[in-house]
């Protein structure tokens, strides 16, 4: 897949276009998930992680018990939001279903 780096202005209609709870601050696309527990917020970066690995796209996080912050952000070509970021959002957002 090739890149596709979005203007600020593009970023939120990408988000809306595929439905994505994210929120756009500081230059990066932000989400706070929630679970049961630390068992399925573990699960669920353990899912991600498979998946970042394998798409070379990975996403800036951090776990506190039962809560996965996470923050996304292209750093290639100079940074911003880029479709991977997008995409890893909507993928994000699958997986986690699995799990709340």
């Amino acid at each position: 897949m090739d890149i596709v780096i979005y203007e600020n202005k593009d970023i939120q209609n990408q988000l809306n276009i595929k439905k994505l709870d994210w929120e756009l601050k500081d230059g990066k696309i932000h989400r706070i998930f929630q679970f049961k527990n630390f068992y399925d917020a573990f699960a669920f970066m353990t899912q991600v992680a498979i998946y970042a690995e394998k798409i070379n796209h990975h996403p800036e996080w951090f776990n506190v018990y039962n809560k996965v912050i996470v923050a996304l952000i292209t750093h290639d070509f100079g940074g911003g939001i880029s479709n991977f970021d997008i995409d890893l959002a909507a993928k994000m957002e699958t997986f986690a279903k699995k799990y709340q």
